[in-house]
């Protein structure tokens, strides 16, 4: 587990009940499915991510919108573990369409984009900002990275090496 300010730990706690998706799933959060990675990182035109993983998104459309609330992420994400999933991070979703013009903030930092959906599993147009808190699993690209090099995609079933999504104007930078 990673170190964590006084903040976070507190945070931490109170979503550690996720730990079991299924409660995840009781509260509002559903599964995309997929296991997200970007093999490729990201390049010119792209968000700068850094090759690796994500993992499976599991998103709470009833928290999805402006303002944001710190202790209610949008999005949970697990890493495949075997035949179970194993909570890794939180992710903070704003669409861009509700930012009201300004870039969000959570934690004392700016969420990152504006960028495109991420194809497949999120159509192109829903351009959105987003924050990865990776609090159950230690990041060595860092605490807010987007990507984190030690979570792994099974290479069958719903994974998706996929490119990094574009940016995008016309939205507060």
């Amino acid at each position: 587990k990673p170190t964590l300010s006084p903040d976070l730990e507190r945070l931490r706690a109170g979503l550690d009940k996720y730990q079991d998706p299924i409660v995840a799933v009781r509260d509002g959060y559903f599964s995309s499915v997929g296991c997200i990675s970007y093999p490729e990182g990201g390049h010119e035109g792209t968000m700068p991510y850094a090759p690796g993983g994500m993992g499976v998104h599991f998103l709470n459309m009833q928290l999805v919108g402006a303002p944001i609330d710190p202790a209610r992420p949008q999005v949970l994400i697990y890493e495949p573990d075997g035949d179970r999933l194993r909570l890794v991070a939180a992710e903070w979703f704003v669409p861009v369409a509700a930012a009201g013009g300004r870039r969000p903030s959570v934690f004392g930092r700016a969420l990152e984009g504006p960028m495109a959906g991420h194809e497949p599993l999120m159509p192109d147009g829903l351009h959105h900002y987003d924050l990865h808190v990776w609090l159950w699993k230690t990041n060595p690209l860092g605490m807010y990275a987007p990507t984190n090099p030690t979570v792994t995609c099974p290479k069958a079933g719903y994974s998706f090496a996929e490119a990094a999504p574009r940016l995008v104007s016309g939205a507060a930078h």
